[in-house]
């Protein structure tokens, strides 16, 4: 083999080894994901977002739950029999609310358990998705955050403080029509998950965490603790699977576009699946 041939061998190797490199993390990522289902009995979901580079020109992108994460997620439970528990694993800072509730009346309605991961952060509307569960179970250093709607660059509970504080009759109609708004999507927001918690416990504690969780007393990146959460009432547990771990460490911070949502993608026989 002459020296030419050894260079195009290496170019060729250069190019294909970042599509090998993945295809064999997919193939990491899948086995885990399988393994942990077989040993719980569960569908289980990955949603994780992380900041990713524009190929080539290597802009960081930032990721959020978005209508095409709720359109994977909902496939998936459709694909779960109604006895079947699922497992999804969180983690995300947030994004479109319609997609985030969405996902969250999906998993509310599934007849079996849902249990939600999360190792790190699980905010806004990834909070909103955490309470639809059953059970949180998170690292004890891991965060959720407040659900209070934002309209574009600002919180709705601020918008209306503002028009609180000036007046009426000294802000433009813009602003009032901002307000407007606020106030609906506060109403609405709140509406949602007083539903979500009302299923799980007395009406009262709802209410309670309800308020704390929509109205705006927290800035929007405020970090909600395991003890906050457990103090509140929340149903969290600490004791995160060591498979949970593992598996993020096969979502590293990517330098290409990837699915952000992750599941074995075919329905499941629950007959089946136990005889395995």
């Amino acid at each position: 083999m002459s020296f030419i041939d050894i260079l195009w061998l290496f170019i060729l190797l250069s190019f294909l080894w970042p599509t090998l490199r993945q295809q064999h993390l997919e193939m990491q990522r899948l086995r885990l994901i399988r393994s942990i289902e077989r040993r719980r009995g569960t569908r289980f979901i990955t949603m994780i977002h992380r900041q990713e580079l524009i190929s080539l020109l290597g802009f960081p992108l930032s990721r959020y739950i978005n209508i095409e994460d709720s359109e994977q997620i909902l496939r998936a439970i459709r694909y779960t029999p109604p006895d079947m528990p699922i497992d999804i694993l969180l983690h995300t800072p947030g994004g479109l609310v319609l997609a985030a509730e969405q996902i969250a009346r999906a998993l509310c309605k599934h007849p079996a358990k849902v249990t939600v991961f999360v190792p790190h952060y699980a905010m806004s509307g990834g909070t909103m998705i955490a309470l639809a569960a059953d059970e949180i179970v998170m690292d004890e250093n891991a965060v959720l955050g407040p659900v209070d709607p934002q309209l574009g660059n600002y919180p709705a509970a601020s918008i209306l403080e503002t028009v609180r504080q000036k007046g009426i009759d000294k802000v433009d109609d813009s602003t009032m029509i901002l307000a407007d708004i606020s106030s609906k999507a506060m109403r609405q927001v709140k509406d949602f998950i007083l539903c979500l918690l009302r299923e799980k416990m007395p009406e009262e504690k709802a209410h309670s965490i309800t308020g704390f969780l929509t109205s705006g007393r927290f800035t929007h990146d405020y970090p909600l603790t395991y003890d906050q959460l457990k103090e509140l009432g929340i149903p969290v547990r600490s004791d995160l699977p060591r498979e949970i771990y593992d598996l993020m460490d096969l979502y590293p911070q990517p330098g290409m576009r990837r699915p952000s949502v992750q599941y074995i993608p075919f329905p499941y026989d629950r007959g089946k699946e136990g005889k395995r």
